[in-house]
């Protein structure tokens, strides 16, 4: 299944981006957060909700031709990438790569 569903509106300039991490990822965390440029990397503003099948899975508005490098937060300093992003880039701190959406 796809990990990122990308809606384009067109009442408003804004790009649905649903954002979804598989149960297997997730590794049976309690609470699993999405970070990025569109949250100024911050830990625990925008938590992920749990659905039934043990994925987590988040949609938020993005501003439409951008891109935005972006990473799941499992707590404890624990970080893992999407499985299917647009691309991949290295972040600036050396540690890993981060997943990119287009938008």
């Amino acid at each position: 299944p796809m990990s990122l569903i990308k809606k384009h509106l067109k009442t408003r300039p804004v790009c649905k981006t649903t954002f979804t991490l598989s149960a297997e990822a997730a590794g049976g965390r309690d609470t699993v957060c999405l970070i990025g440029d569109f949250n100024n990397w911050e830990d625990d503003t925008l938590p992920m909700k749990k659905k039934k099948d043990g994925s987590w899975s988040l949609e938020i508005e993005l501003e439409p031709g951008r891109e935005y490098q972006f990473l799941y937060h499992l707590g404890d300093k624990c970080y893992v990438n999407d499985d299917a992003p647009d691309a991949s880039i290295t972040n600036p701190f050396g540690t890993g790569e981060n997943s990119v959406v287009r938008t």
